[in-house]
């Protein structure tokens, strides 16, 4: 008899469940680690500079100040709007991609992808070319109904969802994949239409998706700085968010530009620990 059977009560032969193998520890060869350990290294003393170099005894005053204030309520404001345009106009773009068999969609999806490669000062001056007082759309918005965009608040959100908006749509379309349109189906068999059933079983099902999206867009939108100012200029108490003072306070007081990277740093990390469950998890 094989080691691997044991006989069962009506003397048959029955094989035997082999042990699960623990996984070896492997040495890491010298010649990948060193090239790691350097990129780790060029990645992390950055990070590490400025937390030495800040300006700790006074950085109280320094984030007290009402021009840090004014900047700080300026970007969550308006990287909460253009977070919120993205929700209203990616969702439903993720899934006309995920779920519907449109014309030419590759090219409407590398459309969508674009602005993530794009530089944003591009991206700007395409967005002044279009929304301008001049431009294509803008000259008729302020012939017709008086609108202005560029170097205004709202122009300072145009331009964050501009850059914002294919992380949500790429989150939301992967999170639309992975469902089961079968459900849906099951809606629609039952009387539910379209709409009924993506709001009320499509939604749900891709909620963590639409979640992990929304945070990354409004991140994203949060650290804008080319389209930003390209777009809308940098006015303090109107158009000018917290990259675009460290921008500036790096030419009159270094110090106050250290202070102000701490909080956009702070946010980053506070990103990153709100989707650990989702991209940080090992397997």
């Amino acid at each position: 008899m094989s080691p691997r059977t044991t006989r069962t009560a009506a003397g048959a032969a029955a094989p035997q469940k082999s042990l699960p193998h623990r996984r070896r520890a492997r040495r890491v060869p010298v010649a990948l680690l060193l090239p790691a350990l350097l990129g780790l290294a060029f990645l992390t003393l950055p990070l590490v500079g400025l937390l030495i170099r800040a300006p700790w005894s006074t950085l109280s005053e320094q984030l007290t100040s009402t021009e840090v204030w004014d900047a700080l309520r300026l970007s969550l404001i308006c990287a909460t709007a253009a977070t919120g345009v993205s929700l209203v106009l990616g969702v439903p773009l993720a899934w006309l991609l995920a779920r519907t068999e449109l014309p030419g969609r590759r090219l409407v999806r590398a459309l969508v992808t674009l602005p993530l490669v794009l530089p944003p000062v591009v991206g700007g001056v395409a967005l002044l070319l279009v929304l301008g007082r001049r431009g294509i759309v803008g000259q008729w918005l302020d012939s017709a109904f008086g609108i202005t965009l560029p170097f205004t608040t709202t122009g300072v959100v145009i331009a964050e969802a501009f850059v914002a908006m294919p992380f949500l749509v790429i989150s939301v379309e992967g999170a639309l994949r992975a469902a089961d349109p079968r459900y849906e189906e099951a809606a629609a068999t039952l009387g539910a239409s379209r709409l009924t059933a993506f709001r009320r079983v499509t939604l749900p099902l891709i909620a963590p998706g639409i979640g992990a999206g929304a945070v990354l867009a409004w991140a994203r939108a949060l650290g804008e700085f080319g389209a930003t100012i390209t777009f809308a200029g940098n006015f303090p108490g109107r158009t000018q968010t917290m990259p675009l003072a460290v921008y500036l306070a790096m030419e009159s007081d270094p110090e106050a530009a250290i202070a102000l990277s701490l909080v956009l740093l702070v946010v980053s990390i506070a990103v990153l620990a709100g989707l650990r469950e989702r991209w940080m998890s090992t397997p």
